[in-house]
């Protein structure tokens, strides 16, 4: 199951800063003022574009655009989502990004059965967010539906 999530899962981000691992007193690496990376991993893997900030919406397609490219995501699909924000973006921004996916996705014809927007896995500080999508089926609806309990996430029995 663990395999069939994964093929049927991308994601991808960007980074408008960096963070700062407490032992190390110092930013992991530098994003210039006005500018972000797209791609760019949690601990600083580097991305695919450097450039001037755009606004959330055109991040929000750049992103969208590579994730619907690569995935196998089709007209009557029905698919997770998730913006994760990194550790430093408000939460009512993540709403902003996570507006534009569901519009992107409901002009494919592209059904969100769950959607998740909050911070789920950070990098302390970090300023940016990812997206996540993932294809269902009945199999992983009914996973994706289970009751979990851990400290930083709980959802109940439905």
């Amino acid at each position: 199951m663990t395999e069939k999530a994964m093929a049927n899962t991308r994601t991808m981000g960007v980074a408008l800063s960096s963070c700062t691992i407490p032992q190390v007193g110092k930013p992991n690496f530098e994003i210039e003022e006005g500018k972000m990376e797209i791609g760019m991993g949690i601990h600083g893997e580097p991305g695919i574009d450097r450039g001037k900030l755009k606004t959330a919406d055109e991040i929000t397609e750049t992103i969208m655009e590579a994730i619907l490219n690569d995935g196998p995501y089709f007209e009557g699909n029905e698919v997770s989502v998730l913006v994760n924000g990194l550790g430093a973006t408000p939460k009512e921004e993540l709403y902003i990004v996570f507006r534009k996916v569901a519009d992107i996705l409901k002009d494919k014809a592209i059904k969100i059965y769950r959607s998740y927007v909050g911070e789920y896995a950070t990098s302390m500080e970090m300023a940016g967010m990812s997206i996540t999508i993932m294809k269902l089926d009945d199999q992983l609806k009914q996973l994706l539906d289970a009751p979990a309990y851990s400290p930083f996430f709980a959802q109940p029995k439905l």
